[in-house]
């Protein structure tokens, strides 16, 4: 029988035959290719990130460590007794990053233009119906003064599809169990320490009215960005939402805190904003209609299938 190994042995025995320093996710990766997951004594939701924490938490509590950081910006790992090979391979690395940002700049996207792809995964994983809100559709106040008023997008989730049967769905309403949750989605390109604690506090501000909030960051994490991300959310509940050209591998690292409406922000935004005002009646019409069919999909983003959002993406320049 075979030795069940810990995360840490699991990558000792990748950066063993590492030609280059490697990120977190690409010891996973890495690890995956060669069977090593298998011979984990357990697997969580987010294996990268528990590659990552626990590669970085081991480098900084323990003198003993086997492991050292080769760089920061990407954060990569190396093993102490190859340090001797490190500067060949930092090389190599530099020269595939600088490749890569350049690639990065060239395709010339915008935040809004992930959108679709977040409003497909939102759909795929919460049952969300899913709204762009358009910051300069709000009323003009004193400058600043909405900087933080409004999320990148708004989403609700109707019970309709919860049970199969029409009579639950009428013992659910007239037991006032309505499971209709509304929540609030910041979306950033990166996030990195030049923007994390604004990018994180804005969502803080702005999910203030919603059920649920989340950030959500397309690029890639560093460990140590993560890693505070993790302490936020131990204080504020923002949950956090990694964004991939493939929905089905988008995932959710963090999830909200599950917190009651704030009718009173509601009734703020509703009177500010075109977009959240939609929003609110649409919603109101739905839950009336009591029908999933008869949902009013024009009044949410446009839901994209298969082929129309890979079409969308290439467009884009957001595939490679």
């Amino acid at each position: 029988m075979q030795k069940k190994m810990t995360y840490l042995e699991v990558a000792k025995a990748v950066l063993e035959s590492a030609a280059t320093p490697l990120k977190a996710t690409q010891i996973w990766d890495i690890a995956v290719e060669k069977g090593l997951d298998k011979n984990l004594k357990s697997i969580g939701k987010t294996p990268e990130m528990t590659m990552s924490a626990q590669l970085y938490v081991d480098i900084r509590d323990r003198r003993d460590s086997i492991f050292m950081k080769a760089s920061s910006k990407p954060t990569t790992f190396w093993l102490k007794a190859r340090e001797n090979e490190l500067q060949k391979g930092l090389e190599s690395l530099m020269q595939t990053s600088k490749i890569n940002h350049e690639k990065q700049k060239s395709r010339g996207f915008h935040e809004r233009d992930l959108h679709p792809l977040f409003v497909r995964f939102a759909k795929d994983y919460f049952d969300v119906y899913a709204k762009t809100i358009m910051h300069e559709k709000s009323k003009k106040t004193q400058s600043g003064q909405d900087k933080w008023n409004y999320p990148d997008i708004v989403g609700v989730h109707f019970p309709f599809n919860d049970y199969s049967e029409k009579e639950t769905l009428e013992l659910s309403e007239n037991l006032n169990r309505r499971d209709f949750k509304i929540y609030s989605f910041e979306l950033k390109v990166c996030l990195d320490f030049s923007n994390l604690k604004e990018s994180y506090f804005q969502a803080v501000s702005n999910s203030s009215f919603a059920n649920e909030g989340y950030l959500v960051v397309f690029e890639e994490l560093d460990s140590e960005v993560f890693d505070e991300l993790r302490r936020l959310h131990s204080s504020f509940g923002i949950g956090l939402i990694k964004l991939e050209l493939e929905p089905t591998e988008s995932s959710v690292l963090l999830p909200s805190l599950v917190r009651n409406l704030d009718f009173k922000t509601i009734d703020m935004l509703v009177n500010k904003n075109a977009d959240f005002r939609e929003f609110i009646d649409t919603i109101n019409g739905d839950i009336q209609t009591n029908d999933k069919r008869r949902i009013a999909l024009q009044y949410y983003d446009k839901l994209l299938d298969d082929e129309s959002l890979e079409k969308y993406l290439s467009e884009k320049g957001l595939l490679g």
